[in-house]
């Protein structure tokens, strides 16, 4: 059957704004074009035909109707047959001719009708599927404003942004870059890019995403990706790589499909010769024997796998999962056992401030202590000063000015606050373990929670000790319960950290299995030893040394947003927003697609076989045929993009939701 393909979107062309649009008009596929004329030179020669009018009036206008509806795909089987395969669209050619051979021509006219419309359904409905998955991409405006640093404005386009750029977000505009909001407050519909249904208030520190839509406010976004890095520009490449494979199944039914053909075109022969061996008219038998090949041909069984897969695919891509193929959200659904990474993957990735411990004699309450430890930090780009900062701002405290400020490597920081020397780092070398101070025992308790411990210290005097950790992501414990759900077994966390933290997390996680300490290979061989079991293993992780077990998994997710570009490259699907609980959404939703696939197939048969049947042993009048057969390729398209509806999605998120 004729088709229409996805036609790749380059990133440049995205960021300009250059993209197709959202919603395909049906006139603009050449199908449609020539399905809708042999449509309408098929209705004008009906009437004429059937009323007896001379065939020079009717005639000519059925020539048209076969010359429209049929050089298509006749001119694609030749090109087929030339590369030594045969293709289902000639032989429905062949048989109209065939027909109209040996007289029949309205029935020829309205095989070929009835073969282009088909045709022209199945290229509205892959258009329709290319759109929902083209939508993605028409979100980031075409053009930013800019702002210098003498406070000036330049329009400018969106792929000229950098890093580091500083832009101005008008009220009801688009935000053009992935950053964090400088100054303003405003709410923002990210609808687009992370599903949630209301916009969500922005004030200063908070991330914003490109493509989504400012609301009343105006905002000062510092840009922290380039355009070619952006959420938008990694769903760009990876849709257009999504679109250009096909699964496991499509290539067996191809396969199947040439030696099908050829039997089925040996066995239309031997219907034609064999019976007028025997004496049979010519007319009849050739009629039965075009029916034949017609309602033989494996159309609707071919069109069977790609739709309720591509469906998927897109229906995943709007609500932030981006699966790479086919192939990959047919193996999704495969998935016994997970394997999943701890730090940002089961973590949000950033460490934070989990607990204030002011020493007894120090006179200083927790805030205070944190207000001190923040001020020396301040100036320090370390991820456990940003940490230890952020959560003094997150407090509301004044952060007093530090001078004199002076890092050493591997010991932590030191500065005068208010004409006083604090220094914050490390208790093993900021403390004197022979003095015995409280402080020691507080920042062992806390590591051996697998928690790091900030010590800090005024005029040299210890006063209190920080818990920082990494803190676990809200949606992880319900993430890993619906899993092994899904699975029937448990996931396995798979770390690099420290045996401590990691029992730490799993244990809020739900995770027994926890396999601490792992090099790269070392999470390799983790995987490898679950598939020498029988598993077929899905790894989820966001790290370089993740790597290694996403390419070895039967499939890997990664999470996208922080994560690396080596992850991203190997994995086969990507969480574009970090939402760790559309992991189990996307299995549920590939199951499904398999569900389709294998209902479809069902249809085909039933219907080939059948009409099969009838035509053998019975009379079966070739336009019932041709409808029959053209009737079951609509029903197997059209019940694959049900899987295009948002309430696929919607049902696949809501079942492992908690009760």
């Amino acid at each position: 059957m004729s088709s229409a393909l996805l036609r790749p979107v380059s990133p440049g062309d995205a960021a300009r704004g250059a993209v197709p649009p959202r919603r395909t008009r049906i006139l603009a596929l050449p199908e449609a074009r020539w399905a809708a004329a042999a449509l309408v030179l098929f209705l004008v020669a009906l009437p004429l035909y059937l009323t007896g009018a001379p065939a020079w009036s009717w005639a000519p206008l059925f020539a048209l109707s076969y010359a429209t509806g049929g050089w298509e795909p006749g001119w694609a089987g030749l090109q087929a047959l030339r590369e030594k395969t045969l293709d289902v669209d000639l032989l429905m050619v062949l048989a109209a001719l065939g027909a109209a051979a040996i007289g029949q021509v309205l029935d020829g006219a309205l095989l070929i009708v009835i073969f282009a419309t088909s045709g022209a359904l199945e290229a509205i409905a892959t258009a329709r599927t290319a759109d929902s998955v083209r939508g993605l991409l028409d979100l980031a405006p075409a053009t930013a404003t800019r702002l210098a640093d003498d406070g000036t404005e330049e329009t400018v386009p969106t792929e000229r942004l950098a890093a580091g750029d500083l832009v101005l977000v008008r009220p009801g505009e688009r935000i053009g870059a992935d950053g964090r909001v400088l100054e303003g407050a405003s709410e923002v519909d990210q609808a687009t890019i992370t599903g949630e249904p209301l916009p969500v208030a922005k004030q200063e520190g908070d991330e914003v995403f490109a493509g989504t839509l400012n609301g009343t406010g105006a905002l000062r976004v510092k840009v922290e990706r380039d355009p070619s890095d952006s959420v938008i520009a990694r769903i760009v490449a990876m849709v257009e790589e999504a679109s250009g494979t096909k699964a496991p199944t499509q290539l067996f039914i191809e396969k199947v499909e040439q030696r099908y053909s050829l039997g089925m075109v040996a066995a239309t022969l031997a219907l034609f010769v064999l019976p007028l061996l025997f004496g049979a008219e010519l007319r009849p038998t050739l009629l039965r024997a075009m029916t034949f090949m017609i309602v033989a041909s494996p159309c609707a069984v071919v069109l069977a796998t790609m739709p309720p897969l591509l469906s998927a695919i897109a229906n995943a891509g709007r609500h932030g999962v981006l699966v790479k193929s086919a192939v990959v959200m047919e193996r999704l659904g495969q998935v016994d056992a997970v394997a999943l990474d701890k730090t940002g993957t089961l973590t949000e990735g950033t460490p934070r401030v989990t607990g204030l411990h002011p020493s007894a004699g120090s006179g200083l309450s927790g805030e205070e202590l944190l207000r001190l430890a923040a001020a020396a930090e301040h100036p320090s780009e370390h991820p456990l000063a940003r940490a230890i900062v952020d959560a003094a701002r997150a407090r509301g405290l004044d952060i007093p000015p530090a001078e004199d400020f002076a890092s050493a490597p591997g010991a932590g920081v030191s500065a005068r606050v208010g004409g006083r020397t604090v220094a914050v780092g490390s208790p093993a070398r900021l403390l004197d373990p022979r003095t015995g101070h409280r402080a020691a025992s507080v920042a062992a308790g806390l590591e051996e929670e697998g928690r790091t411990a900030v010590l800090v210290t005024l005029d040299g005097a210890p006063v209190g000790v920080l818990g920082i950790a990494d803190r676990l992501r809200t949606d992880a414990a319900a993430t890993v319960s619906a899993l092994a759900e899904l699975t029937g077994t448990a996931p396995v966390l798979v770390t690099g950290d420290n045996p401590r933290a990691a029992a730490r997390l799993a244990a809020e996680a739900g995770i027994t299995d926890v396999r601490a300490g792992l090099l790269p290979q070392d999470k390799v061989a983790a995987v490898r030893e679950l598939e020498q079991a029988g598993r077929k293993v899905l790894v989820v992780g966001d790290g370089v040394n993740d790597a290694p077990a996403l390419a070895a998994a039967h499939t890997g997710i990664a999470m996208g947003r922080a994560g690396s570009d080596l992850a991203l490259e190997t994995a086969d699907a990507v969480v574009v927003r970090d939402e760790l609980a559309t992991v189990p959404a996307v299995v549920r939703l590939s199951r499904t697609a398999r569900r389709l696939v294998a209902q479809n197939l069902v249809i085909a048969a039933v219907f080939i076989t059948g009409l099969v049947v009838w035509d053998l042993v019975g009379t079966l009048p070739l336009p019932l045929g041709v409808a029959g057969h053209e009737g079951s390729t609509v029903i197997v398209g059209l019940n694959g993009l049900r899987l295009l509806a948002d309430g696929a999605w919607r049902r696949a998120r809501a079942a492992g939701e908690p009760r």
